[in-house]
């Protein structure tokens, strides 16, 4: 008599999040470009968005140079602010 449990397997795969390798760093590597672009144009635009996919690449993704991205993202936030407000008043 067979038991309903067995050790066998059913065919299935099972599907896991990417690995870090050297080719899933895709969304750090758009999150620091965008931080450097934020860092001279429009910051509130293109360095938040490249701090929101930082984290994501962080978070979701477990990429390796998250943290790289999101503190290039949140340099770019800040310093293109400090830098615009700097260049407005003068």
């Amino acid at each position: 008599m067979a038991t309903q449990y067995s050790n066998q397997s059913t065919g299935q795969q099972h599907h896991h999040a990417p690995k870090g390798g050297a080719g899933s760093n895709v969304f750090s590597i758009i999150a620091m470009v965008l931080g450097v672009i934020g860092l001279v144009f429009l910051p509130i635009v293109f360095a938040l968005g490249g701090l929101i996919m930082a984290i994501i690449a962080k978070v979701v993704r477990h990429e390796r140079l998250a943290t790289v991205a999101i503190v290039v993202s949140a340099v770019g936030l800040v310093g293109g602010m400090v830098l615009g407000a700097l260049l407005a008043t003068g």
